[in-house]
């Protein structure tokens, strides 16, 4: 399992590195978490989350190695479909989003509103990537750290979608709060 739950993060911050240097060579800065801002609440979140998501990795590369606690095969198996199935929805969301696509809330960079493929059935798929990977990790290396630290970091990028959408329907005003209306946050239409 060692080998499955690293190729699952590899494939991840594969392609989100990858997204970073694409965007990098068109002048793009990708990561916009914490940077550039007041030192307002958005600042704080984006920092907290920035932490914990960082946290995060290193507790499910540690716990790969370091004698989990092994959960039952069947749940192991779901870890492992639903890592990969973070790796699948996060490809398809930066693709989708093209070079509208910002790691934190870019308030000076003009993006397009994006709706469209899989961002029709979810306001937030990298978000839920995200959250299947930690999942998927936590039921494949499954230790009572890592679930602290996994909780916390589904928390806080929990946190940051709650800031984005304001920041959204701000920017964008009625064309998102339609949107926002029509799809649901995580999953599904309305």
């Amino acid at each position: 399992m060692k080998i499955i739950g690293l190729l699952i993060l590899a494939v991840f911050y594969a392609v989100y590195i990858s997204k970073m240097i694409v965007q990098k060579r068109k002048g793009i800065q990708t990561d916009q978490i914490a940077k550039g801002k007041q030192k307002t609440k958005v600042f704080y979140i984006e920092l907290v989350m920035k932490i914990a998501t960082y946290s995060v990795v290193v507790a499910e590369v540690l716990s790969l190695f370091l004698a989990p606690l092994y959960l039952p095969q069947t749940l192991v198996v779901v870890g492992v479909v639903l890592g990969f199935i973070g790796d699948i929805l996060f490809t398809v969301s930066v693709v989708t989003m093209k070079d509208s696509w910002r790691a934190g809330i870019a308030e000076n960079d003009k993006t397009e509103i994006i709706t469209s493929g899989i961002y029709s059935i979810s306001r937030n798929p990298a978000f839920l990537a995200f959250d299947c990977v930690y999942i998927g990790l936590l039921l494949i290396a499954f230790n009572w750290v890592l679930l602290v630290l996994s909780v916390f970091a589904m928390t806080m990028l929990h946190l940051q979608i709650l800031q984005e959408e304001t920041f959204l329907s701000k920017t964008f005003g009625a064309e998102y709060n339609i949107y926002k209306n029509k799809v649901r946050r995580y999953l599904g239409r309305k």
